[in-house]
């Protein structure tokens, strides 16, 4: 009886040991993202990433906030973060479109996959293969397509015709890049408009004020401005109000921070385009896990909607959940 016993309690603790070591192996996946700066919209897409993974049991590393934007600030951080050796999987927002493109495919080649969100490598064509092809997918505003529908709300508002300005960041982001095309595109339907100047503030908002500032001194006759970020947006409308002429210029900004959404209930700017950048993060932790987990095909591009506040509806109790707020 007292063999049968030990027999019994020797097989269950083998048992145990084999089970213990299959869920050793079968250990939760582990992602992380990298940021392209410190700001409202940059931090949501990380707290979607991390709310969204904790809730399918992935761990989640939030590497530190560039405090600059540009390839020389963030590529140190995505390679310190592929040095940890524990990551299955990084998203991030690439500072270029080019010279984000070799580091990001040395780590994938040493096993790493790779989500882009918010702006993408190369001309954004993951689906045909080219060196910039390797990520599973890009995850992000349709920035074209926003630009050429801010285009035709500043014309309306500026009853079509009259000079035009945009202030934007960088010229090889492919995020911003888009949203000055579609706004050249959309703009360019309206015979009587005329597009009078393109300024790149490199993501310094006092630069966007004096680029303005300049603007409207050279024309002072313009009565549209397109802010392509929030940078940018924030030192267009900053130079408008110092001129004297927020009621003789009407301004579209990109990016509902909590500070132009004020600006709009100021009546300081009359369009504000807000992403989803919480459900840009909860879809790259989503399809992180059904390609890592359930080893699932991932789509190629996936496109979260935006929203437009105006003075109409900014204080709409459903418009609320699009401001970038932070907890």
């Amino acid at each position: 009886m007292k063999r049968s016993l030990l027999a019994v309690l020797t097989v269950s603790l083998l048992v145990l040991v084999l089970v213990g070591g299959v869920l050793a192996q079968e250990k939760a996946p582990k992602i992380a993202y990298i940021s392209g700066i410190l700001d409202p919209f940059q931090v949501l897409i990380g707290e979607g990433i991390k709310d969204k993974g904790a809730e399918l049991g992935m761990e989640v590393f939030i590497a530190e906030h560039p405090k600059a934007w540009g390839p020389e600030v963030q590529v140190p951080i995505l390679e310190a973060v592929a040095a940890r050796g524990d990551i299955d999987l990084i998203a991030i927002v690439p500072t270029s479109q080019e010279a984000l493109i070799a580091p990001l495919k040395r780590i994938y080649e040493s096993g790493v996959e790779i989500i882009t969100v918010d702006t993408y490598l190369g001309d954004g064509d993951y689906s045909t293969p080219s060196e910039w092809s390797f990520p599973l997918t890009f995850i992000g505003t349709d920035n074209f397509q926003g630009g050429v529908e801010v285009a035709h709300r500043l014309a309306e508002m500026i009853g079509g015709k009259g000079k035009v300005f945009v202030e934007t960041t960088n010229p090889d982001v492919s995020s911003v890049v888009e949203r000055v095309e579609g706004f050249k595109q959309g703009i360019s339907e309206y015979p009587d408009i005329e597009l009078v100047g393109v300024e790149y503030c490199l993501d310094v908002q006092e630069k966007a004020q004096q680029q303005v500032a300049a603007a409207l001194q050279a024309n002072p006759d313009i009565v549209g401005i397109f802010g392509t970020n929030l940078y940018s947006a924030q030192g267009a409308y900053q130079a408008v109000v110092n001129a004297g002429l927020k009621e003789a210029v009407k301004i579209a900004t990109w990016d509902a921070t909590e500070e132009l959404i004020q600006a709009l209930r100021a009546g300081q700017v009359d369009l504000v385009l807000a992403q989803k950048p919480y459900e840009i993060g909860t879809l790259a932790a989503e399809w992180a896990y059904k390609y890592l987990v359930e080893g699932q095909e991932v789509p190629k591009r996936i496109v979260p909607g935006f929203f437009f506040f105006t003075a109409e509806n900014v204080d709409d109790p459903e418009a609320q959940q699009y401001i970038y707020k932070l907890d």
